[in-house]
């Protein structure tokens, strides 16, 4: 039987055998951002190097346009792998296409700062929304690192939604309240810690309702 495109419910046993190597993993969803902050911070030695990046625009457009490239390149290699595509990766990669076309386009960086904006937001909303249906959409994401029982995803949901509405927030306040500079640095040196903190305090509730956990016991 052929693979789904998109990713196979969580509920799907087929789904682990499928999934890719976690530090793989890490490498494909962090490594177009690394890649956005370091052109950033040295767009004009790249664009000395490679003048044709100078068609992008200044650092901030190159930063844009190597985004846009690593990204989609991140999405094939992931296919080529499992031959099914992340859901949400997919989504941000959109979201990365759509408004980094449009900061290239009009020569307007503000499109590329409300990128992650629009994105937490969106999965904020599509996370809590699932959940007033009574689905627990956390697990597409999740669902390779543990196993939970329906009251853990339903828990680990709720905290994430929330927590993305809060990124989409501080977002807001960091790009309309300081520079290009500081922004970029924010999103890749606060942000993504502050993401791993949160990750790791979720730790005790994932433990509590690991149905791995409860099996050996």
């Amino acid at each position: 039987m052929s693979n789904p495109i998109l990713e196979r419910d969580p509920a799907d046993p087929q789904k682990r055998k499928e999934a890719i190597n976690p530090v793989l993993k890490l490498v494909l969803e962090l490594g177009p951002l690394m890649v956005f902050f370091f052109a950033n911070t040295r767009g004009e030695w790249l664009a000395q190097k490679f003048p044709i990046l100078t068609d992008f625009g200044g650092p901030i457009f190159i930063a844009t346009g190597l985004f846009m490239i690593t990204t989609v390149i991140a999405l094939v290699v992931s296919w080529a792998l499992v031959r099914t595509l992340p859901i949400m990766p997919l989504v941000s990669g959109g979201v990365v296409l759509v408004f980094g076309a449009l900061t290239l386009y009009l020569q307007d960086d503000v499109f590329i700062k409300m990128k992650p904006t629009i994105v937490n937001a969106l999965f904020g909303v599509v996370l809590l929304g699932g959940l007033a249906f009574g689905k627990s959409l956390l697990g597409y994401v999740f669902d390779s690192a543990f196993r939970l029982d329906a009251e853990g995803w339903r828990k680990l949901t709720l905290r994430w939604g929330v927590f993305f509405l809060f990124l989409a927030v501080v977002n807001e306040v960091v790009w309309r309240n300081f520079s290009t500079d500081f922004w970029v640095a924010f999103k890749v040196w606060a942000t993504l810690p502050i993401t791993v903190l949160f990750t790791a305090v979720q730790m005790p509730l994932i433990m509590r309702h690991s149905v791995e956990e409860r099996a050996e016991k």
